[in-house]
């Protein structure tokens, strides 16, 4: 599976009035995994800089003196983008002024729609987190992904960020890989099992119980056997599994001798 998280900086806010790009940043990831490939360009708007805007990028008119327009890059850009899915923040935005920048080059308009799918992180943050802030620097904080260099809003700096933080977002079971082991199990009643794996696409901390929290565990265990009648499905379990490393009535037993 090929993805490419993108992000653009604009003049300003409306491409209807004739807002334009003025840089376009790109990384790639291929099954999840950052692959290094990237696309970054700044591009000539052929007007000036909202001020509003500025405050956010930094990226002044004169900045961009000598950069190429958008008709000179678009090629390379399509190319880059071309068989994969689109991860963007707000892609609303970003759609709007890219198919805005299509619609100026000559021929049949070529709408984002039509080349790639896109995923909306917004619009999937906002189904996991309702009712929280969902700004990209509050899934940073949410998801402990270092955004510590971004004093200013930039393109290819917010793609690489939004990379960190898609993975995170999605990095829970539903990117679980089961694979089979190599040794099968014994199930208590001496069938073979199997043992599964679980590989993530993320890492997964893994913390021991403390002694007193072991210890915690048994009393609570207690309070339920004696509650339940002694029908605790945790004693139960940890029983069968105690079962299970020790040898059948029907394996020959070593002799001392």
């Amino acid at each position: 599976m090929r993805q490419i998280v993108l992000d653009t900086e604009t003049t300003g806010l409306e491409p209807e009035l004739n807002h334009r790009v003025i840089e376009i940043g790109c990384v790639e990831l291929v099954n999840r995994r950052a692959t290094g490939r990237t696309f970054h360009h700044y591009l000539n708007p052929e007007r000036d800089v909202d001020d509003g805007a500025l405050a956010v990028h930094g990226i002044s008119r004169t900045d961009l003196d000598g950069q190429p327009r958008f008709a000179e890059i678009v090629g390379e850009l399509l190319a880059f983008l071309a068989g994969a899915e689109l991860v963007i923040h707000n892609a609303a935005f970003d759609v709007a002024f890219l198919d805005a920048e299509l619609a100026r080059l000559p021929g049949e308009p070529r709408p984002i729609s039509s080349l790639c799918q896109v995923i909306d992180t917004l619009a999937l943050a906002r189904e996991l987190h309702p009712g929280q802030r969902n700004s990209l620097d509050a899934l940073c904080k949410r998801y402990d992904v270092d955004n510590s260099t971004r004093e200013l809003h930039g393109a290819l700096l917010d793609a690489r960020i939004l990379a960190d933080v898609y993975l995170a977002m999605t990095g829970g079971q539903g990117a679980l890989e089961l694979v089979e082991a190599e040794q099968p199990a014994h199930s208590a009643q001496g069938a073979r099992g199997t043992r599964v794996a679980v590989r993530t696409a993320v890492p997964l901390a893994v913390l021991a119980a403390s002694g007193a929290e072991l210890e915690a565990h048994q009393i609570m265990l207690a309070v339920i056997t004696k509650a339940s009648g002694g029908r605790c499905l945790w004693i139960s379990c940890e029983a069968r599994d105690s079962a299970v490393a020790l040898p059948r009535d029907d394996e020959p037993q070593r002799s001392s001798a």
